[in-house]
């Protein structure tokens, strides 16, 4: 062999030496409705960090938050289509599709943390069966925290919500705010603002983390905790791309998933009381709501169960149950 030939081989056997062997990488585009500030935003951050991490960067996740690439009502489809591989979606969205999504949208049916956990456990092995059968698989499930108004007075009754234009997120939300005589209009969460502005709504009913999301001080000066409910959001993975990855990935994406069902449920209690004071330094007035308004949202969620009865699957009725029983 001759020195041109000596020095090529050599260098050719250099330069294999010191290439670093490839990492296959996957890529994921994700979507939420949510901005960076809100607490289950943060905790899918957390989540993707955990993942891109401890697989070594096989799995890359990009996340596209606050309704930038897909509003959130169209997420479920999105990823169920294949259009992306992961997004978070409110449950209480998809009430038409079956009657369980609204379960947790009826007044009175968990009002603490602890009662959302149980039915929480009750639902979900039925809400793996239905999104197993939709190529989609649920790796989180997060309760929001306790909601209330958002009015530009002071509540001192159920007067005082007679005829206001509230903005609600769910058709039961709607019919709670009807039976307080209220006029209720299901908004997106990013039309709150302009519809503030142009007259369309003069009050809000939700947590105390999307009124700072919104900066609902631009709007109105009073926030009347309720609780009422913690209906909840879940992230969903489209199974043909989970079952793509190699099992070690799977099993990192499962973990991931179940540490920040965990994390999300504590952000949910830490930001109740955050939010209010984040509020409170922006000169909002936090208070109860008065004893006849929580007594009517009563009264009304009592009449929502038994309707939600009579639309309800046999299996779907078990699960009800089965969470009635738990609270024994």
């Amino acid at each position: 062999m001759n020195r041109r030939a000596l020095i090529a081989s050599a260098a050719l056997a250099l330069g294999l030496g010191l290439a670093a062997p490839a990492v296959a990488q996957t890529s994921w585009t994700m979507a939420s409705g949510y901005p960076e500030s809100s607490f289950f935003t943060q905790n899918i951050r957390q989540m993707i960090k955990e993942i891109e991490e401890k697989s070594g960067g096989k799995l890359k996740i990009d996340l596209r938050s606050n309704d930038s690439l897909i509003k959130l009502d169209a997420v479920k489809r999105a990823v169920q289509s294949g259009q992306i591989q992961i997004g978070e979606i409110r449950l209480g969205v998809y009430g038409n599709e079956a009657a369980m999504y609204n379960l947790d949208n009826i007044p009175g049916v968990a009002t603490t943390y602890d009662q959302a956990t149980k039915l929480t456990d009750a639902q979900r092995p039925f809400f793996e069966a239905m999104f197993k059968k939709n190529g989609l698989r649920a790796i989180t499930y997060v309760a929001w925290p306790g909601q209330g108004f958002y009015t530009k007075e002071s509540l001192k009754g159920l007067a005082d919500l007679k005829g206001q234009k509230l903005r609600i997120y769910s058709k039961q939300t709607q019919i709670m705010g009807e039976k307080l005589g209220m006029e209720a209009l299901i908004l997106p969460f990013a039309e709150v603002p302009q519809a503030f502005s142009t007259g369309m709504i003069q009050s809000l009913w939700t947590s105390a983390q999307t009124g700072t999301d919104v900066q609902i001080w631009d709007y109105v000066k009073h926030f009347t905790y309720t609780g009422t409910m913690h209906n909840k959001n879940a992230i969903l993975v489209n199974e043909r791309a989970f079952r793509q990855l190699d099992p070690a990935t799977q099993k990192i994406v499962l973990e991931a998933g179940e540490a920040a069902t965990k994390r999300g449920w504590e952000l949910s209690k830490k930001a109740s009381e955050e939010r209010e004071g984040i509020l409170k330094s922006h000169g909002m007035t936090i208070a109860q709501a008065p004893k006849d308004i929580l007594d009517s949202i009563e009264a009304a969620g009592k009449g929502m169960v038994t309707d939600w009865l009579g639309t309800a699957t046999a299996e779907e009725k078990a699960v009800y149950e089965a969470y009635q029983k738990s609270l024994k």
